[in-house]
């Protein structure tokens, strides 16, 4: 695969030395009327966040970007381009890995290496009065040349390669996935992310203790988690990083 030099076409990449956050940036401008299309780039970040408010460690050496959609629909499936997120960093890495399979989706929107964390995406949106969905950032981190060392998960980094280049890569598998969707409608979106996700029936066990089988995707992308000879559908959550064995 020849990998891009610079953004797809409607694409802006502003490139930044340090910031707090490059989502907190875009949302302020996402707010102020920004039109989709805006990437901002940071070689470390001062204040990055993660989920259920964790702090994201960004040393200098990883890509931190986000990026602003404005994909129209109504604000509930929100879920659903969240879902693509973890598509979208999963295929815009795998033209820099050694062995692309092992690359995996961890649910809802984290990368694995083997076992090891490679990457996260903090999704973050706004509804219109009458419910549709206003705006959409994908907050990106990948470790490249600086995993950083976390007491509960294994990190894994792909080497010194400029964030950049990355990032472009990342928008064009946007735009890719973006184009399935239209054509083939969501469910393509859910097989892709189901072929790069656990094994059918691994054990998982989510974030407070609940535990069971994994069963797929919902048509919403939901979780289905086999357990108690029920099946179960988990809308919001996060598996824990050592699962269930």
């Amino acid at each position: 695969m020849t990998l891009p030099a610079a953004p797809p076409p409607g694409w802006r990449l502003r490139s930044e030395g340090s910031l707090p956050s490059t989502s907190n940036l875009l949302q302020r401008l996402a707010i102020s009327g920004e039109p989709e299309g805006l990437a901002i780039l940071a070689r470390e970040q001062t204040g990055g966040r993660g989920r259920d408010g964790r702090v994201w460690s960004s040393p200098p050496g990883n890509l931190y970007f986000s990026l602003l959609l404005r994909p129209g629909g109504p604000a509930r499936e929100a879920g659903r381009w969240a879902l693509l997120a973890g598509l979208v960093m999963v295929e815009g890495l795998a033209p820099f890995a050694a062995d692309p399979a092992a690359l995996r989706l961890k649910w809802p929107n984290d990368v694995l290496l083997g076992d090891a964390k490679l990457a996260g995406v903090l999704c973050e949106s706004a509804a219109t009065a009458d419910g549709g969905l206003d705006w959409f950032i994908m907050g990106i981190g990948a470790n490249l040349a600086a995993p950083p060392v976390l007491p509960d998960r294994p990190t894994a980094g792909l080497g010194a390669i400029p964030p950049e280049q990355v990032a472009c890569s990342m928008l064009a598998a946007l735009e890719r996935l973006r184009a399935l969707w239209q054509r083939d409608g969501f469910d393509a979106i859910r097989v892709a992310w189901m072929a790069r996700g656990p094994q059918m029936q691994a054990p998982l066990t989510l974030r407070g203790g609940r535990s069971g089988h994994y069963a797929g995707l919902a048509e919403d992308g939901s979780l289905l988690l086999s357990a108690d000879g029920r099946l179960h559908k988990v809308s919001t959550g996060e598996i824990a990083f050592r699962e269930a064995s």
